[in-house]
C-alpha cells in the first residue's frame, strides 16, 4: 500500500498561460465540509472560473465550474493523487485572457497548475490509527499512562469508575497489537481491550 501524506499548511502558486493567469491554493480538509468552506473564502469576484477538487480517503469531489466538462476539475483531482496526497481540497482560480486554450490545453493548464502548487507545499505523513477503550484496576493506571507516550497513543477520554479506569485512546494502528501485548503482560491479563469503530 502506497504511503500517503498530506499538506502540513496551507498552499498557493501561480501561472501565467496564454495571457490566462491561473492561481491554485491548495488546504488540507477531511470533511467535505470544509472544503466548502475554504471554495467559499478563496472565491474572488472578478475571477472567471473557481475550479476544485477535493479527496479524502474513498471520498472525492470535483467541479469544473463552466469549463468544458473534464477539463478542469478532474485534472486537479489526478494532480492530487498523483502527488500521492489525501484530506486535501485544490481551488484553481482562472482569470481568462483572451486566448482560448482547447481542451487539451486547458486540463493541462489546470492540472499543471495543481500539481506545482502541491509540489512545493509542506507535506507530513498520514498514518493509520485505531481506537481503543482499555479498562484496567486503579493498580495499574500510572504505568498504563506512561504506557502511552511510548506508544505514540493520545488520550481521548478517560472516566474512573468504581472498577479502576476506563481509557479511550487513538494510537497508530502499527502499534495497536504491542500496546495490547504489553497492557497483558503488565496487569496478568486483567485488563479489557476494545477497537472502536470510527462511525
Amino acid at each position: 500500500m502506497t504511503e500517503l501524506s498530506t499538506l502540513a499548511a496551507p498552499a498557493r502558486h501561480e501561472a501565467l498561460i496564454k495571457h490566462s493567469r491561473f492561481i491554485a491554493l491548495a488546504e488540507r480538509h477531511t470533511a467535505e465540509a470544509g472544503m466548502r468552506e475554504f471554495l467559499q473564502r478563496a472565491h474572488e469576484a472578478g475571477a472567471n472560473h473557481h475550479c476544485w477538487a477535493w479527496k479524502s480517503g474513498q471520498q472525492y469531489r470535483f467541479d469544473d465550474d463552466g469549463e468544458p466538462g473534464g477539463t478542469a476539475g478532474r485534472p486537479i483531482l489526478q494532480a492530487i493523487e498523483g502527488q500521492g496526497l489525501d484530506q486535501v481540497g485544490v481551488v484553481v482560480i482562472r482569470y481568462f485572457g483572451g486566448v482560448k486554450l482547447g481542451t487539451g490545453g486547458l486540463a493541462r493548464a489546470y492540472g499543471g497548475t495543481a500539481a506545482e502548487c502541491l509540489r512545493h507545499a509542506n507535506r507530513e505523513r498520514l498514518v493509520e490509527t485505531r481506537r481503543l477503550q482499555i479498562r484496567l484496576g486503579f493498580e495499574h493506571v500510572d504505568r498504563a499512562h506512561q504506557l502511552l507516550a511510548q506508544f505514540r497513543a493520545e488520550k481521548i477520554g478517560e472516566c474512573y469508575g468504581e472498577h479502576g479506569l476506563d481509557l479511550e485512546i487513538e494510537l497508530p494502528a502499527t502499534a495497536l497489537e504491542a500496546l495490547s501485548d504489553t497492557l497483558n503482560d503488565l496487569t496478568r491479563g486483567q485488563v479489557t481491550l476494545q477497537q472502536l469503530d470510527f462511525a
